[in-house]
């Protein structure tokens, strides 16, 4: 349902302002909060830690549980999860290549899906459905297949950015930097448009014809599994291109 702040919002910062006093100028400037005085924190930042600690808690049980005779339904669900995602990056990196990148994956599968989630609890904001937050995962997510790529291919890596032939390379180096920037701005409109307007428009909807709160809930969690998977997909694709042979 929307709404434009969380329930945590106010009260943490409350608190923080109570510890640390009335937060400086350069830190409101660096965290894009003029204007607010009092704010420490903004509302996606907040709700950006909440689903890293959900899950570093989740985590932690499931680790402390594990078991093979008889493994919880939460382990289970990991498992699930972590086998899929192993699946994925096998099926796009490459037979044998994905298990180094299952990690990242599924720190991103947990982290984009939990916060696309939140847009569906009616005193929660979802952190993807603001730029800030789907950028920073973009640019980690261009940072890591990069890395990666150098990792496998040494600095043979940077060929990929000259062309096919040298005398092309004032030509294609240009173009290659502006494509590999273009990934960064579509994964992060991508999924920022999809769950900002699913989020706004489910909460118009929801206050015209609340008897549909049901059907709408359903498919928030589609929109949100669909999303999620668009996003770990193609980052895939970008680290496959990163470590390929051809490179």
């Amino acid at each position: 349902m929307h709404h434009e702040l969380s329930f945590l919002f106010h009260p943490v910062n409350a608190l923080l302002r109570m510890l640390l006093g009335v937060p400086p100028a350069g830190w409101q400037k660096a965290m894009g909060i003029t204007g607010q005085e009092g704010i420490w924190l903004p509302d996606h930042v907040l709700m950006a830690m909440t689903v890293a600690l959900l899950i570093t808690v989740l985590a932690v049980l499931v680790r402390r549980s594990l078991s093979v005779e008889r493994p919880s339904t939460l382990q289970q669900l990991f498992e699930l999860v972590v086998g899929g995602i192993r699946g994925l990056c096998d099926d796009v990196v490459g037979h044998g290549h994905g298990g180094p990148f299952v990690p990242f994956i599924a720190s991103l599968t947990l982290f984009i899906f939990t916060s696309n989630m939140f847009g569906l609890i009616f005193f929660l904001q979802p952190p993807t459905a603001n730029t800030n937050t789907t950028f920073a995962l973009a640019a980690t997510a261009f940072v890591f297949y990069h890395v990666a790529g150098l990792r496998a291919q040494g600095f043979g890596y940077f060929k990929q950015f000259v062309g096919p032939v040298w005398w092309l390379f004032p030509l294609m180096i240009p173009l290659e930097i502006i494509s590999h920037l273009a990934r960064v701005l579509s994964l992060t409109l991508r999924l920022y448009g999809n769950i900002f307007a699913e989020h706004s428009a489910s909460g118009i909807f929801l206050l015209v014809v609340p008897l549909f709160v049901p059907a709408m809930m359903g498919l928030g969690v589609l929109g949100a599994t669909i999303q999620t998977f668009i996003f770990i997909m193609l980052t895939s694709v970008y680290i496959s291109g990163a470590v390929a042979e051809e490179h």
